[in-house]
């Protein structure tokens, strides 16, 4: 009996371990101690329990063109495969399994996702596939991404693999610093791109879901190089401290300012854009510090800018800034972008300009799907169209569907 008078009624469960449950959990203890060389040989024995053979596991490259084997001793491991034309990519794009008959079996392609965040596909042949299979192997996909995400910080193999070409030390500096570039919950999506990958330097971005409010910041610091990458960590940094202590836009765009203008003085600065979205209500606020105007877009099509009084950019010092709102409406898109989107110059020397971005947008957006592979598609796209990239370009997509995430919250039995 309980305190209150009240029976104590436990229902019975069976609690016994079953071949799934037995095969997921001795890859998770495992894991715990295992070093991150050991993690694929780890995983390929315990797909080979349950017949499967062949087991690849790829990932996503700093471009988001190919699909890079991982190496490791029972892994096959072939050739860097494209995403916009491999099973494998349809099934990273899609971010749902794909089954292929080969010979001898199928073969199924497995996105892992870190959350909500894709690391790359898992591949493995069986000889036939049941729906016993399917649940166990995407089970196993999502336990891998997990593994590889939290061995990551170990290692630099994982890096190394994803890494296509030689990379500057202003990219090395900002990379360390991203959040995952992909989000997605039933209330808002978020997907960012980032170019030239390997050379990027004075562009940066930052976000955090802060229980009913997403936040958000892209930054593009003055100059090239490591003088810019410097000044983009110092700005994202003072961001994180603001934004981690709970205070408005105001205050945080003064913090940042203030921290800018301290360290390097009033000749460096930083344009950026700061955000908030209460994605229960779909009120949006921003802070516009001399970036351009981000895009709205509805019913794939930009229907206008974000226009915004201006504030100074970050680091001229006492600045008071200008903070504007909306209302979102459910489905409706935000895109925020830095200048190397837009300022390319054209052979015979005309700028691309933010009216042909548009235009190339509004064609694209009706073939897109997630934002994921939307902010993907624009931004290879509009690299093909500038002809080059002299500037970092970076783009960033916020997407608000305006439902709840409370039945993830109860347990289906």
């Amino acid at each position: 009996m309980v305190g209150d008078g009240r029976e104590n009624k436990r229902v019975a469960v069976d609690l016994s371990e079953g071949f799934g449950e037995r095969l997921l959990g001795q890859l998770l203890d495992r894991a715990h101690k295992m070093p991150p060389q050991l993690i694929a040989p780890l995983v390929a024995e315990e797909v080979n329990r349950i017949g499967g053979r062949e087991v690849s596991i790829h990932l996503q490259c700093y471009e988001q063109l190919e699909l890079v084997p991982l190496p490791g001793r029972g892994l096959t491991v072939g050739e860097a495969l494209p995403i916009d034309d491999s099973r494998a990519g349809e099934a990273f794009l899609a971010m749902a399994a794909v089954e292929e008959t080969v010979p001898g079996g199928v073969r199924l392609y497995l996105p892992l996702l870190d959350g909500s965040d894709e690391v790359g596909v898992m591949s493995v042949t069986l000889d036939e596939v049941g729906d016993d299979d399917r649940r166990l192997l995407r089970r196993l996909a999502g336990l891998v991404a997990d593994m590889l995400v939290t061995k990551n910080a170990y290692t630099d193999r994982f890096f190394q693999a994803r890494r296509r070409h030689s990379m500057s030390v202003a990219a090395e500096i900002q990379w360390s610093l991203l959040p995952p570039l992909s989000m997605n919950t039933p209330q808002v999506s978020v997907a960012g791109v980032m170019e030239p990958a390997y050379e990027v330097a004075g562009d940066s971005l930052d976000y955090a879901l802060n229980d009913d409010v997403l936040h958000l910041a892209i930054v593009d610091a003055m100059g090239h190089g490591l003088n810019a990458s410097v000044l983009a960590t110092v700005a994202i940094g003072a961001y994180r401290h603001a934004r981690r202590a709970d205070v408005g836009l105001a205050e945080l765009y003064s913090f940042m300012d203030r921290a800018i203008d301290a360290q390097f003085g009033p000749d460096q600065f930083v344009t950026a854009q700061m955000m908030s979205l209460d994605i229960g209500t779909g009120h949006l606020q921003w802070v516009n510090a001399g970036h351009p105007e981000a895009l709205l877009i509805r019913d794939h099509r930009v229907i206008r800018g974000l226009e915004t009084p201006g504030t100074l950019p970050v680091g001229f010092g006492g600045a008071s800034p200008q903070i504007s709102d909306m209302r979102l409406e459910r489905g409706d898109r935000v895109l925020f972008y830095t200048d190397g989107l837009v300022e390319e110059h054209q052979a015979g020397g005309a700028q691309f300009g933010e009216e042909r971005m548009i235009e190339i947008i509004d064609s694209l957006l009706p073939e897109t799907g997630g934002v994921q592979q939307t902010a993907r598609t624009l931004s290879h796209t509009l690299k093909r169209e500038r002809g080059a990239t002299s500037d970092d370009a970076t783009l960033f997509l916020v997407e608000w569907h305006g439902s709840t995430a409370d039945h993830l919250a109860t347990l289906d039995f």
